[in-house]
């Protein structure tokens, strides 16, 4: 369904100075074409989410819920356009206003997971998912999606933890916790609007100790089962380096415990189903996160399509994600037909970090001319390359800018990292 966004009434925007903008933004599976506020309010009864990446509200509204009215739009043949079979060209600057929808679509399922966990320390219950599968999008404040939620995920750390840490609060001990799930698109008018049937799994952002912990171990790592071969493209752009990824995040990707087995088992296990089940249908598999939830993400493509060589169509769209890989772990996800659009706010320093960044070489340049790393000569390149801190970024990249938007308030680290935020810049870019 196709929204158009406009600022609500009443609202802290200076309207006599800037006319309302409105934005195609597709969201459920409405079909009559008069335009109706879209059903996005929160549950009454739960409580305010708390969370070390929400520490201070970058808007004095919730987008998620008061700039929305909507009206239907089919996406048809060009749904593969909008997932990157193009590398979107043509379509990011300026941004198309179906793309746009399409980004705020699957912005809205992260919030949904931000909602749904329960972030109280104090709980019992610290950690886990907050709502049953049935009720989860409609009490996080999504109505009428057509998607329906077919399994819960789990991130495990992989850290190994003193036993007088048991009796630590519930933040620095919890072990394992919910952070996301999957969800199939199930309603016959938004699979005809979509041009597919679509499976979303959303991934939130870092919200446990040892989650933040893993944050840090920021070496690279040689993926697991990774296809080591030299991979070389038409344009000479390759590496004859192994696969490597950051050590924390791949920790929580591929922990388990004797309890709950680990995010990547999870994963393989309900996408191996759902392709068994819908595999001889127009099908794709588009994975959604935020920070930690980005990174995660964008290891969920590369498994996936690492381990189902007929895998359909995998698009990753990340919001404020750090670096994930190196060079090669890059080449690897072209290789594979990976598409991943990165949305990155300029003034967010998690989407620079961890490592550092090999600067893009001219394939005709000689191996012998100076390059540098983060403005490093190249007499020290191979002394960081042995650190295992040299990292690449992976697909296209949207750029946005907190301090170029006259509407957001608190302009500082964790306000320019909030996913309110970058829904926001995109609503307004």
């Amino acid at each position: 369904m196709s929204l158009s966004v406009k600022p609500a009434t009443p609202c802290t925007f200076p309207t006599t100075t800037r006319p309302a903008k409105h934005v195609s933004v597709r969201c459920c599976t409405l079909t009559q074409t008069a335009v109706r506020p879209l059903k996005m309010s929160l549950d009454t009864h739960q409580p305010a989410v708390k969370s070390w990446e929400h520490l201070l509200d970058p808007l004095e509204y919730d987008p998620m819920a008061s700039l929305f009215t909507s009206r239907a739009v089919k996406l048809g043949n060009k749904w593969k356009e909008y997932l990157g079979v193009k590398n979107w060209e043509g379509l990011l600057d300026p941004l198309d206003e179906n793309l746009r929808g399409e980004i705020l679509r699957y912005g809205s399922f992260v919030e949904a997971a931000y909602r749904s966990f329960n972030f109280d320390s104090s709980s019992s219950s610290y950690g886990a998912c907050r709502y049953p599968k049935s009720t989860l999008l409609a009490r996080s404040g999504l109505h009428q999606t057509g998607y329906r939620l077919t399994r819960h995920l789990r991130a495990t750390s992989g850290i190994r933890l003193p036993r007088w840490v048991e009796m630590a609060p519930n933040w620095v001990a919890t072990k394992s916790s919910w952070i996301g799930y999957v969800a199939v698109c199930q309603d016959k008018e938004e699979i005809a609007r979509l041009g597919r049937r679509d499976v979303v799994i959303a991934l939130r952002g870092t919200a446990t100790g040892l989650e933040w912990l893993e944050n840090f171990r920021a070496t690279l790592t040689p993926v697991p089962n990774a296809d080591t071969k030299p991979t070389h493209h038409d344009d000479g752009d390759g590496d004859d380096s192994e696969p490597m990824v950051e050590t924390g995040f791949l920790s929580l990707y591929t922990s388990g415990t004797d309890e709950v087995p680990s995010l990547q088992e999870m994963v393989r296990e309900e996408i191996s189903r759902l392709l068994q089940t819908y595999g001889d249908q127009p099908l794709s598999l588009t994975i959604t996160g935020h920070s930690l939830g980005a990174a995660l993400a964008t290891l969920t493509a590369y498994d996936i399509k690492t381990t189902f060589k007929r895998a359909p169509m995998v698009t990753v769209m990340s919001f404020g994600g750090p670096r994930v890989g190196n060079r090669s772990f890059r080449c690897q996800l072209e290789k594979q037909g990976t598409k991943v659009l990165r949305i990155v706010n300029s003034d967010d320093l998690i989407t620079k970090v961890p490592g550092f960044v090999l600067e893009e070489e001219d394939a005709d340049v000689p191996k012998d001319q100076n390059v540098y790393v983060a403005g490093l000569p190249s007499w020290i390149q191979k002394r960081v390359e042995d650190t295992q801190w040299v990292y690449a970024e992976v697909g296209r990249e949207l750029k946005l800018r907190s301090r170029s938007c006259p509407y957001l308030k608190n302009i500082n680290v964790a306000t320019c990292h909030d996913l309110k935020t970058y829904l926001h810049l995109v609503n307004y870019s």
